[in-house]
């Protein structure tokens, strides 16, 4: 699913340069073109492990052609993965496509950000290129919510140095045990309701859901800031972000380009000149 179209526009001013960023999760794939700071074109599909290097290729040309992309314009790409299975097919479909090869987020690669935790290695590449992005945007300190398949909550300090963070079940996966392990529980869609006190089965769920998720991020808060010793910033994103922070007491700033922003800059400063 494509999410901004206009990068047909671009491709009449005669950029030379252009980054292709690309955005691993374990539900979707997103995809990111910059031309320096700017966020040009972006979409967004499927993440399938069982597709091969062949498959993926076809289907990145497919979307480039469908949005007019000149793919001879692309000279370079970053990737930041948490499904080590597509990686390299994904490494290898770039490189069909637009000819450029690819670097991948993880140790060896600069970013700006010292890792202050038991073992840096096994810290997600999206964790980390959403904390350097919310840094180069926004400053430290930091609070960095990722709200996916699981939702994590990351510090990162003024001094640009990640401190750590906690990870809970994200709100798909506690809604869908929630349902699959009650019998007589219903589905039901991400809606908060008008108040927290309900009267019909439905409207509990979505008010335990909805209002329960937005006081653990609010607890959360205030406990990594009281631990912190220092206010900091908030900045959330993922696909039920907006959703959930507008249920909060804290003002929690939603940024959807956050992890793409930080490929940009990684890959800034590991460019060779």
């Amino acid at each position: 699913m494509a999410e901004e179209t206009d990068f047909p526009n671009i491709l009449r001013i005669g950029e030379l340069i252009m980054l292709l960023t690309a955005d691993v999760g374990n539900t979707n794939i997103k995809l990111g073109i910059y031309n320096g700071d700017e966020l040009r074109f972006k979409l967004r599909f499927s993440t399938d492990t069982s597709k091969t290097s062949d498959e993926l290729a076809v289907e990145l040309y497919t979307f480039f052609q469908i949005y007019h992309i000149d793919t001879a314009r692309i000279s370079a790409s970053i990737i930041s993965s948490v499904v080590p299975k597509i990686t390299q097919p994904l490494t290898e479909a770039i490189r069909v496509v637009t000819g450029a090869k690819s670097l991948v987020v993880g140790p060896g690669l600069k970013t700006g950000m010292e890792l202050r935790i038991d073992r840096p290695e096994t810290l997600g590449g999206d964790i980390v290129c959403g904390c350097v992005g919310a840094l180069e945007k926004y400053g430290g300190p930091v609070i960095m919510i990722f709200m996916g398949t699981a939702t994590v909550i990351a510090f990162a300090d003024e001094n640009r140095v990640y401190r750590g963070g906690a990870i809970a079940p994200g709100v798909g996966i506690s809604l869908d045990a929630l349902t699959a392990r009650g019998a007589l529980l219903p589905a039901v869609d991400l809606k908060a309701p008008k108040s927290v006190i309900r009267t019909n089965t439905v409207d509990c769920i979505r008010s335990g859901v909805m209002f329960g998720t937005a006081c653990m991020l609010d607890g959360m808060i205030d406990r990594f800031m009281a631990e912190a010793g220092a206010d900091a910033k908030i900045i959330a994103t993922g696909g039920l972000a907006p959703q959930m922070i507008a249920n909060c007491t804290h003002d929690i700033t939603f940024d959807g380009n956050i992890i793409l922003d930080g490929l940009n800059a990684i890959y800034k400063r590991n460019r060779k000149l």
